[in-house]
């Protein structure tokens, strides 16, 4: 089970947009990568086509390592940790002992 799931906001901890913060669009748990809005940000050039009719230079952002960014809870970056609640297992967050969702 993931740590950082989809919607969540995160800082990044490592990289060159160290101490960037952003949501996270998507996550790879196979590659272990996450997409994070406004981070890691690359150029990619377009072919003219039916989705784009002009072409030309894009930028769109690229995956990041899931151990490179920590999940922000009220501002604080934070480690995450799982819990049963009742007989609900839950994310919370262990610098605060919160329960996230």
């Amino acid at each position: 089970m993931q740590k950082i799931k989809k919607g969540d906001t995160v800082r990044v901890i490592a990289g060159k947009d160290l101490g960037k913060e952003g949501k996270v669009l998507s996550v790879d748990p196979k590659k272990d990568t996450v997409i994070v809005e406004g981070v890691n940000q690359r150029t990619k050039h377009v072919k003219p086509g039916a989705g784009n009719p002009a072409g030309g230079i894009i930028t769109e952002e690229g995956p990041i390592h899931v151990s490179n960014v920590m999940y922000l809870h009220k501002g604080e970056a934070t480690r995450i940790g799982f819990k049963f609640d009742g007989d609900k297992k839950v994310r919370y967050a262990k610098k605060t002992g919160d329960v996230i969702d």
